[in-house]
């Protein structure tokens, strides 16, 4: 087909500022759901645009004609999950596979098809002008996809625990305004019993943990309803629901802990750190320990961080962050940096990128729980929330852990928490230099105060 209207050849004279072909040998693909269109250089192929379906047979002859046209890189634009399959086969023959980001090469308007699609991909790809989506190595890969299965599996969970309550509320049974959480240990027992027939309010009181605030009579209070049979029914099945999501957490647990011990790089065991509560939904086994073994590092010596976030941020970028030129293009990566909207040497907007960012969420969740860490990062995250809006705070200090985490993972160096005391006294010292140089290009020197 021919490409005359998508032509970039630079014109004669140019000079230094030409485009040059920088991947001579490259290919744009148009992944579909149903099927890929494919463009090679024209010299290629009497046929440079072909279509091949998403089987996994034509998937095959797709990386056979590709090998046969002397293809060495391949640039593909997708939507959803539809362009994995075809990644992995790819980068299984020795390819070089980048998939990009749709933003960045948008067609011209009024030119917007699957073939011309694939040839825009094509003659970006072969000039250089486009960069690959970043994607860890294929061990990560696995890891990544177990712990965000493992996530949906508690949102799952997470539903289950709401269904209950709504059946409580439909039949009057108050056990939530007594109960903090109906799926802690006293909530449980109470349902289960529930379930199995008991209707006496005071013997399903005494069910109730000695660590529950509320007495028995207000929790018998609380369990006095109708009783109403569509509504137990209802109980039941969200029981059995998260029940059910419980064993499958379980079974998940099991392929990571597997997965974990596979990524491993030593066998050492971390230094014994602050003593923190077990985080609830956190996996039974020594998770701290395996990622310790997986990184070298502990991350959760950081304040803020514990054993889920860390498991959330390297299964989503691993641990070689060479892949990352500098910690700022990792916080970039995350959607954590400010925004550099500038027009005429003014800066428009500061703001952030809109960004899904899996591993971002959790370093947000991170910072957030600073708000009442005694510790230098929680001064910090509360001196930020004296000058800014929240958000913007959690968005600044989840930059500052992302740095941190980027720095030990690079380095090898554990990190070492100051204090809440040095960071005050830190900021002290700055305010006062700070001062001092006002007063000295005013003609005046800051002098301190007679103690009283």
């Amino acid at each position: 087909m021919a490409q005359g209207n998508l032509n970039l050849t630079p014109k004669p004279g140019k000079g230094r500022g030409a485009i040059t072909i920088t991947h001579p040998n490259a290919a744009g693909v148009d992944i579909g759901s149903a099927s890929h269109f494919v463009a090679v250089p024209p010299d290629r192929d009497d046929e440079p645009v072909r279509e091949f379906a998403s089987f996994t047979g034509d998937l095959q002859r797709l990386a056979d004609w590709l090998q046969a046209c002397g293809i060495d890189t391949v640039a593909m634009e997708s939507t959803g999950v539809y362009w994995i399959p075809l990644f992995e086969l790819l980068d299984a023959r020795g390819f070089t596979v980048l998939l990009v980001n749709a933003r960045h090469v948008k067609n011209v308007s009024g030119r917007k098809s699957d073939v011309l699609d694939c040839q825009w991909l094509q003659q970006l790809m072969s000039y250089g002008l486009l960069r690959g989506a970043f994607r860890p190595d294929d061990g990560v890969c696995v890891l990544r996809a177990l712990t965000r299965q493992r996530h949906t599996l508690l949102r799952t969970q997470a539903r289950s625990v709401q269904h209950m309550q709504k059946a409580l509320v439909q039949m009057n049974i108050q056990l939530a305004n007594v109960i903090a959480d109906v799926a802690g240990a006293s909530g449980q027992a109470i349902l289960r019993a529930i379930v199995a027939g008991e209707r006496n309010p005071y013997a399903l009181a005494a069910l109730r943990n000695a660590r529950v605030h509320a007495s028995e009579e207000d929790i018998a209070r609380s369990l006095r309803g109708n009783w109403r049979t569509e509504h137990l029914f209802a109980l039941r099945q969200a029981l059995e629901a998260f029940d059910f999501c419980g064993q499958q957490l379980a079974q998940c647990d099991t392929e990571i802990d597997a997965q974990l011990q596979r990524l491993h790089i030593s066998d050492a065991e971390p230094a014994k750190g602050k003593k923190r509560g077990k985080a609830r939904n956190a996996p039974k086994f020594d998770l701290r320990t395996r990622l310790f073994q997986m990184c070298g590092v502990d991350l959760t010596r950081i304040d803020g961080i514990d054993v889920t976030t860390a498991l959330a941020v390297l299964s989503e970028t691993g641990t070689d962050m060479r892949k990352f030129a500098s910690d700022k293009h990792f916080a970039s990566w995350l959607g954590l940096c400010p925004g550099t909207k500038i027009t005429g040497g003014k800066v428009m907007s500061g703001k952030t990128k809109r960004c899904a960012n899996r591993a971002a969420q959790a370093l947000r969740l991170a910072a957030a729980a600073l708000r009442s860490s005694q510790s230098a990062l929680g001064a910090y995250f509360r001196r930020l929330c004296s000058r800014m809006d929240k958000p913007k705070a959690v968005t600044a200090a989840a930059h500052k852990l992302a740095r941190l985490i980027y720095a030990m993972l690079t380095k090898g160096e554990e990190y070492t928490d100051q204090g809440q005391d040095y960071y005050e006294e830190r900021y002290r010292q700055r305010v006062l230099h700070n001062l001092s140089q006002r007063a000295s290009k005013l003609g005046m020197k800051l002098v301190a105060a007679e103690p009283v």
